[in-house]
């Protein structure tokens, strides 16, 4: 899925959404790729949470969602990319545990998206809200496949290694790091609405072992910079640099995409859709969070309510039902107790998601039940 830009860079050439690339014609039969690393093609690599001066940096925060990921940034919220698509009803699996989706929120001046969830996050990330992004190291975590095909061009002297294409996807949760190289104007990419300032990030030969480019099924991953001692949430996927080509006279046929740290050689498609020569490295790019934050906590402090359930009782099936004024929830054990009724009631739950009485027993002179 393309869209053009007029973001720093980009406002000569396109970009690559993380998502739908298979909506292009000619992208059709190139499989889509997550984090790629300059130093390896090791599918294996980075795909446990980091450690060392990295520990902690945000991987404990990313959860799946369908093929993608989203970042718990309050008890009942997540945050994550609005262009993506995930078919209706799938829950977030956040550290074993599943929450159904409730409802969503789409910020009016950018690509994030905020989602309520039935239940509770036991921990969630906190947002970032300085303004110094640029400069600075990140983590970037993503899904979804390995390095591709080695993409090279030939001068009058040799072979040169541009980079790697996009390969087979396998929605594994990699993570890399990178550096803000800019903070740069995003609106233009999509054609449903502003994006805001968006985080750019270079993908450089001399970044490192971990130095990361971004590309299918990214979007929605998070990106984390350190504040004093605390990794923050500064980022959400958005999109690459791209397509590319090797000549500028086939048109699309032979375009592809790809994690490219050395354009020279190579071509890039401009928003007109003329291929001009490309050069310097491919960039990835994150909706900056600290533009947005006001957004997101008219949020999550707007739309709160109280998580606990009201037990109400019938003295039959079709009702009416009252609440059970006398009922205790004890939200931890996830547990009402009532007074045992003198005579047979009928029990159900009122509450703002989908919640099931699970159990019913009887403790001394009161009955217990227990709610998912």
């Amino acid at each position: 899925m393309q869209r053009a830009a007029g973001c720093s860079r980009v406002g000569r050439g396109r970009l690559v959404l993380l998502l739908l690339a298979v909506l292009s014609p000619w992208i059709g039969a190139v499989t889509g790729h997550a984090v790629l690393f300059y130093s390896t093609g090791n599918p294996n690599y980075n795909t446990n949470a980091p450690g060392g001066s990295l520990t902690n940096s945000g991987w404990q925060y990313e959860a799946f969602w369908g093929d993608f990921l989203g970042t718990p940034i309050a008890p009942n919220y997540f945050i994550t990319a609005s262009h993506i698509y995930v078919p209706p009803g799938t829950p977030l699996v956040f550290r074993g545990v599943s929450y159904t989706t409730i409802t969503n929120y789409d910020d009016p001046a950018s690509d994030l998206r905020i989602w309520r969830i039935c239940g509770t996050f036991p921990v969630y990330a906190q947002i970032y809200t300085n303004t110094n992004e640029q400069g600075q190291s990140l983590v970037v975590i993503g899904r979804g496949t390995q390095r591709g095909t080695v993409v090279t061009t030939t001068n009058s002297l040799a072979v040169i290694t541009n980079g790697w294409q996009w390969g087979t996807q396998d929605r594994v949760q990699r993570w890399g790091t990178n550096v803000v190289a800019a903070i740069v104007n995003g609106d233009g990419l999509l054609a449903t609405g502003p994006i805001g300032e968006v985080l750019q990030a270079n993908f450089d030969k001399n970044g490192g072992n971990d130095e990361c480019h971004l590309s299918f099924a990214d979007s929605g991953g998070a990106a984390f910079v350190r504040d004093a001692s605390i990794w923050k949430l500064a980022g959400i996927n958005l999109a690459v640099d791209g397509p590319y080509n090797t000549t500028n006279t086939n048109g699309d046929t032979n375009a592809f995409n790809a994690a490219i740290f050395d354009a020279t050689g190579l071509y890039e498609k401009t928003v007109g859709g003329v291929w001009v020569p490309a050069s310097g490295p491919g960039s990835f790019y994150a909706t900056r969070v600290s533009a947005h934050v006001s957004w997101i906590n008219s949020v999550i402090n707007a739309n709160d309510p109280a998580e606990s359930p009201v037990l109400q009782s019938a003295p039959k099936p079709g009702g009416p039902y009252a609440d059970e004024m006398t009922a205790t929830v004890d939200g931890a054990s996830k547990s009402i107790t009532v007074g045992l009724p003198a005579e047979s009631r009928f029990y159900r739950l009122r509450a703002w998601c989908l919640l099931t009485i699970e159990t019913i027993r009887i403790q001394g002179g009161d009955l217990v039940l227990t709610y998912q």
